[in-house]
């Protein structure tokens, strides 16, 4: 029973591994830094607080989702693998 767990669980390990790969290589890079303070680029514009509407707030969002899967399984497939 704990083989069929085991085979199981690590399916959607590299299912979760795979799509996190994909989410990380398609989001676009985020270039915070002083030439934003000059030019007054800050978090007080609309598409500053309605970020998380848009394609790259959502792909944002998956893409922690989907890490923290990475890491439960990677808990549970260890904790697995002792038994």
């Amino acid at each position: 029973m704990v083989e069929i767990i085991r085979n199981v669980v690590l399916v959607i390990y590299v299912l979760v591994c795979i799509i996190l790969i994909v989410l990380a290589t398609i989001q676009t890079r985020e270039n915070s830094g002083a030439s934003q303070t000059v030019t007054g680029a800050g978090a007080n514009n609309f598409y500053e607080q309605n970020k998380g509407r848009t394609r790259e707030g959502r792909l944002k969002r998956f893409t922690v989702i989907f890490g923290v899967l990475f890491v439960i399984f990677a808990i549970a497939l260890s904790i697995l693998f002792v038994m």
